[in-house]
């Protein structure tokens, strides 16, 4: 890969893109630029952790590897249900469409381009307004920090929840023209999940920016349900949802869920609602609970009083465990590990057998769980990384063979899988070592029985 192949990588995260080379007549030629752009998101995200550290404001570990694996479980769920949204829409396309717009024509790819961005505008302010939409997209908010690796926390079930409001789009807008703008629309948004950059003058009246986002993520009282743009902010101007950046933003949900579990985070404004649901009184009630906002409740208006969100202001104390250093550099390392596993398995998805995919889904998964159970210092983490250190034996034996790592040279194949398993097989023996000694210590801390 050219220098001009790697810019032109870099050039997606900010839809700086050629029409022409991103026109293609079948759905199988799109590219998975989402793929593509993986390394830049390693090397951005390095980045930022240099510069939040030479401004004396590091990036907290725990809370970026959350947001990678919240990233990494959305991800995992394309293997499976990414090809439903696509059938659907071709679907009505092939059998309902009003027009046949051009496949190779600018006009096709602007309008594209545009449609794509106003419905984001509408299925995003629908995940604010609407509960059953903000259980899934709260996922998204609940980081208490701002920073790139923000932009990967994804809910597992948002796309398909919203998926409905972009079918209409299949009327007019052909299926390779929005399977390109769906990725380029989504890649936009990483850039602007930071506190580095600010303001950026005049395009901050068209754009949306880092300086507007941050206020979509804040929750002060002006900041919410403010600023729901993916690209262009002139949807929020026209439709009296904008806000500009004024105080300090305080990031995260009005009532912080202290944790870094994924499967907590994800689930845990559907239990919520659950409970709210059987506890309110009238069928009308209870379907409010559903279709109405996340801050409704009976006697008030839909999306509920800004009066009831806690009025805070900078700085505020983080949901922040105790945890030595060099467990946090552990956690980041398997991160890493995790995710290099990740792309050698959606890139071999199509050849790999179906039972040994779904082990190393059902392994990742509960990789990151463990992970989060470790960052957040429960005492049951260090048995469970025992046992996941070493469970990765069986992943490697059956995996390998079947993953690009088999096709790499002799000396490559030694050096990447060395460093992989020697850091599984190091990782187990400390914690190996940590279960003897708790063992002992246990052992000889019980009273002896005196003849």
């Amino acid at each position: 890969m050219g220098v001009t192949d790697v810019l032109e990588t870099f050039g997606y995260l900010f839809y700086a893109v050629s029409p022409n080379k991103t026109t293609f007549e079948k759905v199988e030629d799109v590219p998975d630029y989402q793929l593509q752009v993986v390394p830049c998101f390693f090397v951005l995200v390095m980045l930022e952790i240099l510069i939040k550290r030479v401004q004396k404001d590091p990036i907290r570990l725990n809370d970026g590897i959350t947001s990678i694996s919240q990233g990494l479980l959305s991800e995992i769920t394309r293997i499976f249900l990414e090809s439903w949204k696509l059938a659907s829409y071709i679907y009505i396309y092939t059998n309902w469409r009003l027009v046949t717009l051009p496949w190779d024509s600018l006009w096709t790819w602007w309008i594209a381009f545009l449609t794509t961005d106003f419905v984001y505008y509408w299925a995003h302010r629908a995940s604010h307004e609407i509960n059953f939409l903000w259980a899934t997209h709260q996922v998204h908010h609940s980081s208490e920090d701002y920073n790139l690796t923000t932009a990967l926390r994804q809910s597992v079930l948002q796309s398909y929840f919203v998926w409905a409001l972009y079918l209409p789009l299949a009327l007019i807008v052909p299926p390779t023209a929005i399977l390109v703008h769906l990725q380029f629309n989504l890649l936009y948004q990483f850039w602007i999940h930071t506190e580095v950059i600010g303001k950026l003058g005049p395009l901050e009246y068209i754009l949306n920016t880092a300086s507007h986002h941050r206020v979509h993520h804040g929750r002060n009282r002006y900041c919410i349900d403010k600023n729901y743009a993916a690209v262009l902010i002139i949807w929020d101007r026209i439709f009296g949802t904008f806000e500009a950046e004024e105080e300090k933003v305080v990031y995260g949900l009005t009532h912080p869920i202290n944790s870094f579990e994924p499967f907590y985070i994800q689930a845990c404004h559907f239990t919520h609602m659950w409970r709210m649901f059987w506890s309110t009184e009238g069928l009308l009630n209870k379907l409010s609970v559903i279709f109405k906002g996340p801050g409704w409740s009976p006697g008030k208006p839909r999306l509920g009083c800004i009066e009831d969100i806690p009025d805070v202001k900078a700085p505020v104390e983080r949901y922040d465990p105790s945890l030595p250093s060099w467990c946090k550099i552990y956690a980041f390392c398997h991160c890493m590990l995790l995710v290099f596993l990740y792309v050698e398995m959606i890139e071999g998805q199509h050849v790999i057998p179906p039972l040994i995919l779904y082990a190393g889904v059902i392994y990742e998964v509960l990789s990151f769980s463990i992970l989060g159970l470790f960052l957040e210092a429960r005492p049951h983490a260090a048995w469970l990384e025992l046992l996941r250190c070493f469970a990765y034996i069986a992943v490697d034996f059956y995996f390998v063979p079947w993953s690009r790592l088999a096709l790499l040279q002799p000396f490559y194949q030694i050096v990447v899988l060395g460093v992989i398993r020697g850091s599984f097989l190091l990782s187990g023996m400390i914690w190996l070592r940590h279960f003897i000694k708790s063992v002992r210590v246990q052992w000889h801390s019980k009273p002896q029985k005196i003849d």
